[in-house]
């Protein structure tokens, strides 16, 4: 009766909409274990983020020592991570431990398209931490700059996860929330396979901590076993009830929560 082991390694949100708060109310909901390595603290809430204290790599290090030691989980989801110090510290954890998932939302970019990294950082994170990745999970901002080029539909987003993977020896989810038109379209490359998950986009204005939610729902759904691509499919599931559970929530001034809670498989 014990649950997969969940641990999410990431920034805390003190709204509660995304981050740390967003990745333990999605294990839990879908009946995982969560642990927790904080990475940095923010300043935050609905209308956006005030201040960013990045926590010292060793505390970061010593964190997720102590999870990796005594519980063994073989999943692990990856958050923000603020500094090349703290991304060579968790690269060289997860090499050590070698855990057999690691599921990597790369958050790079900001909703007002804000640059959240150095370009120090970035170079880090492509070279320590993306070849270590079971998935990583860009958005269309953050695989446009990746690449360095426009990715605007969705035979350009098959192209540019065919080169991320190819690049990094990844699986590849990019997600397409801001894809011009009623319909969204997520674009999976695993194992040589494109697969498209469309759905009718939702109208909400409660969206914080989408990705981070989507990205522990899938590190969740592999945990208990799942294959990739059904992974993706029922955290896709889990995260349309979210939004929809979400939209009528009337939490903070700006871009809310989603409703986390409701959910059978």
């Amino acid at each position: 009766m014990t649950p997969p082991i969940i641990l999410t390694i990431a920034g805390s949100d003190c709204s509660g909409g995304a981050g740390i708060q967003a990745d333990i109310k999605t294990i839990s909901t879908l009946k995982g274990y969560a642990a927790s390595v904080i990475t940095a603290i923010t300043a935050q809430n609905t209308v956006g983020v005030q201040a960013v204290y990045p926590l010292p790599a060793d505390i970061v290090k010593a964190q997720i020592k102590s999870v990796m030691d005594d519980l063994h989980p073989h999943t692990i989801k990856i958050g923000m991570v603020h500094n090349s110090s703290i991304v060579y510290a968790i690269s060289q954890c997860l090499q050590k431990y070698k855990p057999e998932i690691i599921i990597y939302d790369p958050v790079m970019i900001s909703t007002s398209g804000r640059r959240l990294m150095t370009e120090e950082t970035i170079q880090t994170i492509k070279d320590k931490l993306f070849p270590l990745c079971t998935l990583i999970t860009p958005n269309l901002d953050e695989t446009s700059f990746l690449l360095n080029q426009t990715i605007t539909d969705i035979k350009t987003m098959e192209n540019a996860a065919c080169r991320l993977s190819d690049n990094y020896h990844t699986s590849v989810l990019i997600k397409g929330g801001h894809l011009i038109g009623n319909e969204m379209c997520d674009i999976l490359y695993n194992e040589g396979h494109i697969h498209q998950f469309k759905h009718q986009k939702i109208e909400s204005q409660n969206l914080h901590g989408t990705g981070c939610t989507l990205s522990s729902a899938i590190a969740t759904f592999l945990a208990k076993g799942k294959r990739l691509e059904e992974a993706v499919r029922q955290a896709k599931t889990y995260i349309n009830i979210a939004i929809s559970n979400g939209k009528e929530l009337q939490i903070g001034q700006g871009n809310g929560p989603l409703g986390h809670f409701t959910f059978e498989e």
